[in-house]
């Protein structure tokens, strides 16, 4: 390990915020020194409770989840918030940077940060679940998740979260159907915002309807819940009920089997791409060779290849394609 890194992480354990960051900054780029972190911190992780906030463009998720920090905030809670927002074709950064539009969660001392998709297209940057891995091994309380709003691909926050809030808007009501057959299968709770709008109490009876034939999910009521998060109304419920499902997780079991399932995702991602590292030199090594070529006479295919390529993997050696 780098001594940089190194000395970072010891200040991290001490609470340094500034570590924090910079820590942070590694594992968004991807750096080798990626994995030697999470190996530092794997200890300490399993005490926050993750809760992801998705829903289409346009719902008031960032408004909600500035009211929703500054809420947790004063019941005593230490509050981290990762906004996940798409890339800047210029600067590779997040494009919105919603860090600046939570002011009154900032202004109380919740740790924000913005994280660009950098071309992921499950709602969340493919290092969201890391950094909640730091930010849960530092100690906060609550991770707030909040998605990018792409609508139905937006899967990855389920792997992501213990908790799923999924934001709707009465506006929103020609988009149900399509979003039935994914985002709206995801969610631990349904928030209707701006619910002082025209035609609000039509798409609650829409939306009860609809989640009338699966209103249970793990055992769990799904409960709708109405707010009007610029004038802070529904917050005070809405932070109720994320304790309540939390309660419940725990009550059921289900959030070990949760917790259980990230760590096996996190064996599946490590394992592929320690493989890969493996496997790319060969396929390079095939390319000189001109193999593709060999492929179009048919004398190979890409599976015949794939199969030469995991027989050296598991015997250790290295099989000349000719």
């Amino acid at each position: 390990m780098k001594k940089s890194i190194h000395n970072l992480i010891e200040s991290f354990k001490k609470g340094n915020r500034y570590s924090l960051s910079k820590l942070i900054t590694a594992i968004e780029n991807g750096n080798t020194v990626r994995e030697d972190i999470l190996r530092e911190i794997f200890p300490y992780i399993g005490n926050a409770h993750r809760v992801g906030i998705t829903g289409p463009p346009g719902s008031g998720k960032s408004t909600i989840v500035d009211r929703l920090a500054v809420e947790f905030i004063n019941h005593g809670k230490k509050v981290a918030i990762l906004a996940v927002d798409p890339t800047s074709p210029f600067t590779g950064g997040a494009l919105l940077g919603d860090r600046h539009r939570m002011n009154l969660a900032s202004s109380k001392g919740a740790f924000i940060r913005s994280m660009a998709t950098r071309g992921s297209l499950g709602g969340l940057s493919e290092a969201t679940p890391f950094v909640s891995d730091l930010l849960d091994a530092y100690g906060f309380d609550v991770i707030l998740i909040e998605t990018v709003g792409v609508g139905q691909s937006e899967l990855d926050v389920i792997t992501a979260s213990d908790t799923i809030v999924v934001v709707l808007v009465p506006e929103s009501g020609d988009s149900i159907q399509a979003m039935k057959a994914g985002l709206m299968e995801i969610a631990d709770m349904f928030v209707i915002n701006k619910f002082d709008h025209e035609g609000a109490e039509l798409f609650l009876n829409e939306l009860q309807s609809i989640l009338g034939h699966n209103p249970h999910k793990d055992g769990w009521q799904i409960p709708i819940l109405p707010t009007v998060a610029i004038k802070n109304r529904g917050i005070v419920e809405l932070a109720q009920h994320i304790n309540e499902h939390r309660d419940y997780l725990q009550k059921s079991g289900l959030l070990v089997e949760k917790r259980k399932q990230r760590i096996l995702s996190e064996i599946e991602r490590a394992a592929k791409e320690k493989i890969w590292k493996r496997i790319k030199p060969r396929l390079d090594s095939y390319m000189q060779k001109n193999w593709l070529e060999e492929i179009e006479k048919g004398k190979f295919n890409p599976y015949s290849i794939a199969d030469i390529i995991v027989k050296e993997l598991s015997n250790g050696d290295y099989q000349e394609v000719e």
